[in-house]
């Protein structure tokens, strides 16, 4: 049961095969959303430590790499293995620091220890190819080589998947790894290297470092060691980053904000899809890159489509995540409350309905919970409709026509998610087709999956993580010609 007795994991820095404090005692404190209480008071390192773990990834990097993808997939195996047997407890924490309620932190970790597994398959598969020449006294091949060392940085909203999406391909691949978790949530990462250190990955391989968000960036793009650095975040950050990686040429994965449309044709059963419409966008109270955060439904149900998502929004029960049948937790920090605020306030301001919600919750003395929102009657200068929201606010707009919908659509400089509610194959094939986005999900509000692939076009950032495409990010291709004796 989501609410027993949770057993934190440790609460120091991961360097080099050991649990080692901050210099100087640093710590820092990890807050519950739902109560405001201090959880834990975890290491909190900067520069130095960073350094620290990007030396013992370096030097470890040529055993690591040297070993076999089996090898290397034994070791990721059981830390899938591991990661499942701990599910509740990593849950439960998980929900503690982020405030997601247990059902979907579960689910996450889940899915957490199922890309390690994956990962540990398909590091067997990094194939290289054996080409035709056109003068035979001579062979030619083209082979895969590890990057080298990753620094790797995650956000908060998904504190297991989104480090699993790097770590587990990076070490697959023959990688070394220094990951660096988000502020708000790292207790669910050292849950993860705890798994790591058992599964006997050798010291150095990979190396957890909480720290100082600049301080660590700047030991990545400085240190020669790091080659790749993979980021998920912001897209004002994720722009940052590529700044700042001309001067080494760092590879770079980035995984950046979203605005997903979500489109639904008459043909689809209003009932159900506004269902799913519900699960997507109010999972992790709409804290979700892929989340969708633009409604158009076909006019000719679009009054059916907002009396049923009120209802069932309104039939949603809110609280701590840890309490059996919470449906929607608590939002991360007071900014992510005042953020979701101002968003619905400017809304309201230039003409839309709030049909529920619109506000914070007051039915709690201390936590950050704002209430799930549905908004009508919007237009396009309104914030909510150009800024990417991260907050439980569902705006619905009509629309009459294909193309018309499909140009709405795609009229945002994000493209990571889009979703098609349609039972018609020519309108599924041509919004698949026509849709700027990474991630295409006809009648699917939770796509992701670790054997397919996950990133977005434009604004939303660059590479792909899982699937294939996900180990290929980890790897270089050398091309290799041989010259015959004769």
């Amino acid at each position: 049961m989501a609410t027993a007795t949770t057993s934190l994991p440790a609460t120091k820095l991961y360097l080099n095969g050991r649990w080692v404090d901050a210099d100087h005692g640093r710590t820092i404190a990890v807050i519950n959303p739902a109560d405001e209480t201090v959880i834990a008071e975890v290491a909190y390192g900067g520069r130095a430590e960073a350094e620290r773990a990007i030396e013992a990834a370096a030097k470890a990097l040529p055993a690591w790499r040297a070993k076999s993808a089996y090898e290397r997939a034994k070791i990721l195996k059981t830390t899938a293995d591991l990661i499942r047997a701990r599910a509740d407890e990593m849950a439960r924490t998980l929900t503690l620091e982020q405030g997601k309620p247990f059902p979907e932190a579960k689910a996450e970790v889940l899915h957490t220890a199922d890309t390690f597994e994956w990962f540990a398959e398909e590091g067997k598969r990094t194939y290289g190819r054996v080409i035709p020449p056109s003068n035979t006294s001579k062979r030619h091949m083209a082979i895969k080589h590890a990057v080298g060392v990753v620094g790797t940085i995650t956000a908060w909203n998904f504190p297991a998947a989104l480090p699993s999406r790097k770590i587990a391909p990076a070490l697959a691949a023959g990688c070394t790894v220094v990951a660096r978790p988000a502020d708000q949530t790292p207790l669910t990462l050292i849950h993860m290297f705890e798994c790591l250190h058992e599964a006997g990955l050798p010291p150095g391989a990979a190396n957890l470092v909480v720290g100082e968000p600049i301080a660590v960036a700047d030991a990545y793009f400085e240190n020669p060691h790091v080659r790749k650095i993979s980021f998920t975040g912001s897209t004002a950050v994720g722009k940052q980053l590529i700044r700042r990686s001309a001067d080494g040429v760092k590879r770079l994965s980035l995984e950046m904000g979203g605005h997903a449309p979500l489109i639904v044709f008459p043909d689809a059963d209003v009932k159900q899809v506004a269902q799913a419409a519900v699960i997507g966008k109010f999972r992790n109270n709409g804290q979700v890159c892929i989340a969708p955060s633009r409604f158009y439904v076909h006019e000719s149900i679009a009054s059916d489509f907002a009396d049923c998502a009120v209802e069932l929004t309104r039939g949603l029960k809110m609280g701590d995540g840890s309490v059996e049948g919470v449906q929607v937790g608590p939002m991360i920090e007071p900014r992510a409350l005042e953020r979701a605020a101002a968003l619905v306030e400017d809304a309201r301001a230039r003409g839309a309905a709030i049909l529920t919600g619109g506000a914070r919750s007051t039915a709690f003395d201390r936590g950050y919970f704002f209430e799930p929102t549905v908004l009508r009657n919007l237009d396009r200068e309104m914030r909510i409709m150009t800024e990417e929201p991260f907050a439980p606010v569902m705006p619905l707009l009509d629309f009459a026509h294909l193309d018309e919908v499909l140009a709405a659509a795609n009229n945002t400089p994000y493209g990571l998610a889009a979703y098609v509610f349609t039972n018609d194959l020519t309108i599924a094939t041509r919004m698949a087709e026509g849709l700027e986005a990474g991630i295409i999900a006809i009648n699917d509000p939770v796509p992701a999956t670790p054997q397919c692939p996950f990133g977005g076009m434009k604004e939303s950032g660059l590479g792909r993580e899982l699937g294939i495409e996900g180990l290929e990010a980890y790897l270089e291709t050398k091309y290799v010609s041989i010259g015959l004796r004769v």
